[in-house]
């Protein structure tokens, strides 16, 4: 499968189809990560990171916030439920919108109208939501999709005057090691936040988050798949990613709008 497929709406409404349900899969990651039974991952950032992330933020309650590549809907939810604040979900797969909204209503998180929740289609670097109509965007482990200039004035333009981001990511020690994914070799956040515009823009290692990140790939490369959609796109991702791990770090990168 060639790399534009890998990166197609397409290709990524099949995967979060996979997934669909409760997914075999799930219960690996909440193990690994100590995400709650509801919870719905589809990234791999810890529970203890999702605090992380919401600090960073700085939302108080009745607040705007954009999930930037929101997939299923966990991260958004939970970082909106732990700050009152009212969130709307992104996402260029209309599968992952079904079942984040579908996720929404379990938890009794109202959807759409101006309500708790929302969700809708629409790219990382065209969202089609109003200039200045977010408090605080944020991006799990999704950036390096789609980490061109374009992505990152959009989030600048959705923004209000003293709004925060946050984006979660890995990057490669050397970007000149080509043994890393070209997709992670040219994430350079720090960079791409300030010439988008951003001030006070800071990068930080995460090594804390590693250790459960890697156990979950160990024991996804040792899984028999079966006949699981879910368990084989797991396992092979493990396969791919053991090799390279010790390659990249973890980062959190965060960043303001100029009042």
């Amino acid at each position: 499968m060639n790399e534009p497929r890998r990166l197609s709406a397409e290709y990524f409404d099949q995967w979060y189809s996979n997934m669909a349900g409760e997914s075999p899969g799930d219960a690996i990651k909440r193990r690994h990560l100590g995400l709650p039974a509801h919870f719905l991952s589809s990234s791999l950032l810890p529970w203890e990171g999702i605090g992380e992330v919401a600090e960073a933020l700085r939302l108080r309650p009745g607040d705007r916030l954009v999930d930037l590549a929101c997939g299923r809907g966990g991260y958004g939810l939970e970082i909106a439920g732990r700050t009152g604040a009212w969130l709307t979900g992104v996402d260029f797969s209309a599968e992952a919108i079904d079942q984040a909204t579908a996720l929404a209503r379990r938890l009794g998180t109202s959807t759409g109208n101006g309500a708790g929740a929302e969700f809708r289609v629409g790219d990382l670097a065209d969202t089609g939501l109003p200039a200045a109509s977010a408090d605080a965007v944020v991006c799990v482990d999704s950036i390096q999709f789609k980490s061109d200039d374009a992505s990152f004035r959009e989030m600048h333009r959705l923004l209000a005057p003293g709004g925060r981001v946050a984006l979660t990511m890995w990057e490669a020690l050397d970007r000149s090691d080509e043994r890393v994914p070209a997709l992670i070799r040219v994430v350079d956040p720090g960079t791409a936040l300030e010439r988008a515009g951003f001030v006070d823009v800071e990068v930080s290692d995460r090594p804390h988050w590693r250790p459960p990140e890697r156990a979950l790939w160990e024991e996804a490369a040792e899984l028999d798949p079966g006949d699981s959609p879910a368990l084989r796109s797991l396992h092979d991702e493990a396969v791919r990613v053991l090799p390279v791990f010790d390659l990249t770090r973890r980062i959190l990168a965060t960043a303001s709008v100029g009042r």
